[in-house]
């Protein structure tokens, strides 16, 4: 056990006092929420969440939460649709570069040069070059609050899985293969991401108790 006054404890809403907050490397690494979506009048959005997962099983539920008002959100909550696509580590520059803060009308499918394909189930599209994505149709939208009981300028949004699209070289013998995917994972500071190594992979089997 680390002696006590060997931990540094900070009160976040004082502030940490360190050179950077260390809130989203602890909690990480994260999956990230890359997720496409379209305006009413047709007009593509895609960004990149790092404050995202699964939430349910069945029916599978997954979320992000969007920070301010943006146009992802804006959009979701116009059409009631958006997709999901993996990150992967050959994608990774394309994700970055679509994470750039610029005007509604500007598409960052075509900014960071990948290739819109139709979904199945819903009108938006998916990252064509993306090896995993999911469609799904919007369940929640919820504002935090705060302990307060104070509104928080974050919502959460949730949504569905209705479709799925898996490249089939992911699934030998019908197991998806995380490593072979090779995943984008966010970490802490201003640009730090891991990637899923087969080496660092162990198995443990569930109590039947």
């Amino acid at each position: 056990m680390t002696p006590k006054n060997e931990f540094h404890f900070y009160d976040p809403a004082i502030g940490h006092g360190l050179a950077h907050d260390p809130f989203n490397a602890i909690v990480a690494p994260r999956p990230i929420g890359w997720i496409s979506s379209r305006n009413p009048a047709g007009k593509l959005n895609l960004a990149p969440y790092s404050f995202f997962n699964a939430f349910n099983y069945k029916p599978p539920i997954l979320g992000f939460s969007c920070i301010g008002r943006k146009h992802t959100l804006q959009n979701i909550e116009k059409t009631g649709e958006f997709v999901w696509n993996l990150a992967t580590r050959g994608l990774a520059e394309a994700m970055s570069l679509s994470a750039a803060s610029v005007p509604e009308e500007v598409d960052e499918f075509q900014l960071a040069r990948l290739t819109p394909l139709p979904s199945r189930t819903v009108s938006v599209p998916r990252v064509g070059e993306s090896p995993v994505t999911m469609e799904c149709r919007l369940s929640q939208i919820i504002q935090l609050r705060d302990a307060d009981n104070r509104a928080v300028e974050t919502w959460l949004v949730l949504g569905q899985v209705v479709g799925v699209h898996i490249a089939r070289n992911l699934l030998p013998n019908g197991v998806f293969d995380t490593a072979a995917a090779d995943p984008v994972l966010r970490a802490g500071g201003t640009g730090t991401y891991f990637s899923i190594s087969v080496d660092h992979r162990f198995e443990i089997a569930r109590s039947a108790v």
